[in-house]
């Protein structure tokens, strides 16, 4: 299935396709488009439509696109649950101090955001920082 999105990814359209991929739809396509085309790609091709104005799954009573998605698709692992905590912070600039590690998670998305590379490869390259992050969720809960 095809999941459409704001062209020049940041924290949330990175985020959220580690959570599709690992949790909604393993095998899902990611594809960034013009802000203004995302839902007109949407309605034309079937593609669901994630973080961007008017689309199906994005920020909602005050939470990010990710946590959306967490509550609409039901995700109850405990790790995701405080990962998005942390992507909150990061997405959402007034809570940017809801978690410490908030500040530095949108650090790195800013970083990621400033490489000269294609928004698919950006997302290559980016995803294993949300890997390291779950890594990290898992083993604060394991404590």
């Amino acid at each position: 299935m095809q999941w459409v999105t704001r062209e020049h990814p940041k924290t949330d359209r990175v985020a959220c396709p580690w959570l599709i991929r690992h949790f909604i739809d393993p095998g899902a396509e990611i594809v960034y488009v013009a802000r203004d085309d995302v839902l007109p790609y949407a309605e034309r091709t079937g593609a669901t439509s994630f973080d961007a104005p008017g689309a199906q799954y994005t920020h909602r009573d005050g939470k990010c696109s990710f946590e959306v998605l967490v509550e609409d698709f039901g995700v109850t692992d405990p790790s995701v649950v405080l990962m998005a905590q942390v992507i909150h912070g990061a997405d959402v600039s007034d809570d940017i101090d809801v978690t410490p590690q908030s500040a530095g998670l949108l650090a790195i998305a800013d970083g990621f955001a400033l490489l000269d590379v294609d928004d698919q490869r950006q997302l290559e390259l980016e995803l294993p920082v949300y890997d390291a992050l779950y890594a990290w969720a898992k083993d604060q809960l394991s404590r």
